[in-house]
């Protein structure tokens, strides 16, 4: 292991926010809302401001948030939010902003049942929120759905590197069981914050002042009034999203090369849905399972190939049913798609899934 990585007994909220000092991150603007609460807290905790220079600032409230990250995303700072769903629901016409002007940022939704207030319990009931944008407008956010806490910390600086590639926001999609839970982590190496120099060689585009006796200002804004050049805008964005597709596709198969019937599931409905698969192959049924790691962008292709050579597949949400669309979609009727979830903040037990496979799908 070299020699700056770090393992430690972690939640997934600590593994964020350990990752996120880690990882270079220049600030952090959040409120405290559960399951989330932890990562504000354990930036507090560590006052990574003493020793990196990172700005951590509890926010008046989760709209002032994200438009601090807008501000900060758009001088070419590595900036990051996180909140559970009724927070990131406040967020959204900023993340359509953040979209349209094509600033770069982290927002971290660790999921709850709704709707509305609902519960602090967990839940994927934001998927489709997440993957259609969210807020007004045609936009994209690239989406990750970490199914441990290892990968709470991996994807933090993912989704830095994606958010900047694309200058384009980026969600890890969590929910409250990875957010609470505790395993092994082994920390990423720690790398400096960049330096303004650095930012404003890789980042021409930030509104920072840096080179303006060589430029002309930028200005960052999803404004335009003339409607022919909004189109322009817009196709340019639509194509944009297109090359995230075809490059940027994430998933995880277990079991599937001789599978005769398929589980399709994220976060952690996917980590249950593995012991289901075990317990049904244990049953003689034999189960493979397929789990999206980027939710957008969906990995359409995989999934029709799946559905080819399956009887069928069984798509677990912690849900009333929302990835199941996409999966159909994909799947384009080739085989029977069904749905099994449990909602109101209820994680679903693995002989609940094995026996919603054999009951809804009759011939497994």
């Amino acid at each position: 292991m070299p020699e700056n990585e770090e393992v430690l007994l972690l939640k997934g909220n600590e593994a964020i926010a350990r990752a996120a000092i880690r990882c270079g991150c220049d600030g952090y603007f959040g409120y405290p809302i559960t399951p989330q609460s932890e990562v504000l807290e354990t930036l507090a905790l560590l006052k990574p401001w003493e020793t990196t220079g990172m700005v951590v600032l509890q926010a008046e409230s989760e709209v002032a948030a994200i438009n601090m990250l807008y501000g900060g995303g758009g001088s070419g700072k590595r900036v990051m939010t996180s909140s559970s769903s009724p927070g990131v629901a406040l967020m959204q016409e900023g993340i359509s902003y953040m979209a349209g002007a094509e600033i770069p940022g982290l927002i971290v939704n660790v999921q709850r049942g709704g709707p509305g207030l609902g519960t602090i319990q967990p839940s994927q009931s934001d998927y489709n929120q997440a993957t259609r944008g969210g807020g007004n407008g045609d936009y994209n956010v690239v989406v990750l759905a970490p199914a441990s806490v290892q990968e709470m910390a991996d994807f933090v600086d993912l989704a830095f590197t994606l958010a900047f590639r694309y200058r384009n926001p980026v969600m890890i999609l969590s929910d409250g069981v990875i957010g609470q839970m505790m395993e092994k982590v082994v920390l990423p190496p720690a790398k400096p914050r960049r330096t303004e120099a650095e930012i404003a060689a890789e980042c021409p585009w930030a509104a920072n002042g840096h080179g303006l006796r060589s430029r002309k200002p930028n200005i960052l804004t999803s404004l335009e009034l003339d409607p022919a050049e909004m189109e322009k805008k817009n196709l340019r964005l639509q194509a944009k999203y297109q090359q995230i597709r075809e490059r940027e596709v994430r998933y995880q198969t277990v079991g599937c090369d001789d599978c005769d019937y398929a589980i399709v599931a994220f976060g952690s409905a996917a980590r249950i849905s593995q012991k289901a698969m075990e317990l049904a192959r244990a049953r003689g049924i034999r189960v493979g399972l397929f789990r999206p790691v980027t939710l957008w962008p969906f990995p359409e292709r995989e999934v029709a190939a799946l559905a080819a050579r399956v009887k069928g597949i069984l798509v677990v949400e912690i849900n009333a049913g929302q990835m199941v669309v996409d999966v159909r979609l994909a799947a384009a009727g080739r085989v029977p798609v069904e749905h099994f979830g449990r909602l109101g903040g209820i994680v679903p037990d693995p002989d609940e899934i094995v026996d919603a496979l054999v009951t809804k799908l009759p011939h497994a």
